[in-house]
């Protein structure tokens, strides 16, 4: 007596259900994109660091270090290394606009899909000008 063993029946997910899935991935990656260049760049206390004032404190550093003592040395690399890495994770103008012209295209389907209010979006830091260009108002 032979059995075969059936597999439970899999439903197959629908054009239209697969679509409204990557519009989804694509939307929320869009939204994780410009929320954290929101969050890089929210106002820190004093100055804000530009490229070009890390720039100038590098220069400084390198020549600091031609006439360091060894302690001081590894405290100037250490320094020379976290500024590296801030400039390298800075985003230029161009990229930042782009995020946000994106975010504007997205942000109000988003918000309605996922029920985000305008007072979550101000809290996060995005500003009432990028809510208004996305269509979304304050209730």
């Amino acid at each position: 007596m032979s059995s075969k063993k059936t597999s439970p029946k899999s439903s197959a997910m629908s054009t239209a259900h697969k679509k409204a899935l990557a519009n989804g991935r694509n939307e929320g990656r869009i939204i994780r994109e410009y929320l954290e260049i929101v969050e890089a760049t929210k106002p820190k206390r004093g100055r804000r660091r530009t490229p070009e004032s890390i720039a100038r404190r590098l220069a400084v550093i390198n020549n600091e270090l031609k006439t360091a003592d060894a302690v001081t040395k590894v405290r100037l690399i250490q320094e020379r290394l976290n500024l590296r890495r801030e400039l390298s994770g800075m985003k230029s103008k161009t990229e930042i606009a782009t995020a946000e012209l994106q975010f504007v295209k997205v942000a109000r389907s988003f918000s309605k899909r996922n029920d985000i209010t305008y007072d979550a979006w101000r809290e996060f830091g995005v500003t009432p000008t990028v809510l208004k260009k996305a269509g979304i108002e304050k209730d």
